[in-house]
């Protein structure tokens, strides 16, 4: 599991270097973060070598506010910051029930798999946060 600053799975997600060289799916991905998340990218230009592959890789996002926070405070991703929930993590945060609730329907299961699973951050950091708590 690549696991990124914020939650999302690079392992899993479509835009990852790795996973285009394997099988070319930017096209799903592209049209399922319209369709779920309001935005589009397009294909050519979805690329991303994760946010702790090395020092300056690409990224999908130069923008976020997370990656340079989590390094900053030299911790693995933000489960292990004192401050979670912040308001840098809650722009990039993906909650599937509240994705469905907000969408008022029923993600298919390719969809989840391809456009949701990859980004549900929200449960992946808060089961990190449970494990480090309990040490």
């Amino acid at each position: 599991m690549i696991l990124t600053k914020c939650g999302y799975r690079c392992d899993l997600c479509l835009a990852y270097k790795g996973n285009i060289e394997k099988e070319d799916k930017r096209q799903i991905l592209s049209d399922g973060w319209y369709k779920y998340f309001g935005f589009r990218i397009e294909p050519k230009d979805i690329m991303c070598e994760g946010c702790v592959s090395c020092d300056n890789p690409k990224l999908i996002d130069d923008n976020c506010p997370v990656r340079p926070c989590v390094i900053s405070k030299d911790i693995k991703n933000c489960a292990y910051c004192g401050e979670y929930v912040c308001e840098k993590l809650l722009q990039r945060i993906v909650d599937y029930d509240e994705k469905i609730n907000f969408d008022h329907s029923n993600i298919p299961g390719e969809d989840y798999e391809n456009i949701v699973k990859p980004y549900e951050s929200k449960k992946r950091l808060e089961e990190i946060r449970k494990r480090i708590t309990r040490r």
